[in-house]
């Protein structure tokens, strides 16, 4: 099969950093979304992504404006039907995945395959959701995905051999390394990452460290790019809340609990960077302790 155009649905930080890569390795990018000051605000984050790399020299400015014309803006899954792979990127909830791709599968000739970014939902339960199982896959990229190698393959029940390797394939040509892994709740890195940040939570409320010196000391004695207070502000902690919902419903082990304080911060509406305020503050566009969190 030749895919020569993807189509993103959801242009929020996954979606456009999808977007993004999937351009800069020549294909046509349809970067979908429900509103056009999302389409826009990722079309955005594309955009400051790549002058990022021309700083670093990495790419030219007529890069840039190469990378940026394979990419259209679109408002409709209708566009969908010009697809030869599409990837959904959407809200990480499982009616909301599910009523996309309802509607892609109505659209979309039977060749194509569909691949969610889901970060912790069972991909069989959302192949259940199409007429073509068989062409149904997990691709769960990594934050930021310009930078981060790692894309899982996460086969579902009837997932085809043909659709595995075409996804591998797909995700070696965006310069991504890939690991195949059981569709199972949090498939690999986000069920190991999450016991890592229960742990992070139990140091945090026990007062071991505060949460700036606990994000120092994983960078620093662990070699982590990020903290994990820090990582959390950035993927969302209304996300990072769900993947810990989806384990424990899935596992009932009590280490994948919810943190209670997590649930205190989403109910709060503070979610991290998207809102100006998580574990940090960036109301002032920069990252700044917070005084006002009574932990």
């Amino acid at each position: 099969m030749t895919i020569k155009t993807i189509m993103v649905v959801g242009a929020g930080l996954m979606g456009a950093g999808i977007s993004n890569v999937s351009a800069q390795a020549g294909y046509t990018v349809i970067m979908n979304d429900i509103k056009d000051e999302l389409v826009e605000k990722g079309f955005n984050t594309i955009t400051k992504s790549l002058d990022s790399q021309i700083k670093k020299e990495k790419i030219t400015t007529t890069d840039k404006d190469e990378y940026l014309k394979r990419i259209t803006k679109s408002l409709s899954l209708d566009d969908a039907k010009k697809a030869d792979f599409v990837i959904e990127a959407a809200f990480e909830n499982f009616n909301v995945k599910k009523s996309i791709f309802e509607k892609l599968n109505a659209l979309c000739p039977p060749e194509v395959i569909f691949a969610s970014n889901t970060s912790s939902i069972p991909i069989s339960s959302l192949a259940t959701t199409v007429n073509r199982p068989d062409k149904f896959i997990g691709m769960h990229f990594f934050s930021p995905v310009p930078v981060m190698k790692l894309v899982e393959i996460i086969p579902g029940l009837k997932t085809s051999p043909e659709t595995i390797k075409t996804t591998e394939e797909l995700a070696t040509s965006l310069k991504k390394e890939t690991v195949c892994v059981k569709d199972v709740p949090g498939f690999l890195v986000n069920r190991i990452n999450a016991a890592f940040r229960a742990e992070v939570f139990n140091c945090l409320l026990e007062g071991v460290a505060t949460l700036e010196d606990i994000d120092k000391a994983v960078k620093l004695g662990l070699n982590h790019p990020m903290g994990p207070f820090e990582l959390n502000d950035a993927v969302g902690i209304d996300i990072g809340l769900n993947v810990f919902r989806t384990l424990y419903e899935g596992y009932k082990d009590t280490k994948f609990r919810p943190p209670l304080v997590m649930e205190k911060m989403v109910q709060s509406g503070d979610l991290g960077k998207k809102t100006g305020k998580g574990w940090y503050d960036y109301t002032s566009g920069e990252k700044k302790p917070r005084k006002d969190l009574n932990l």
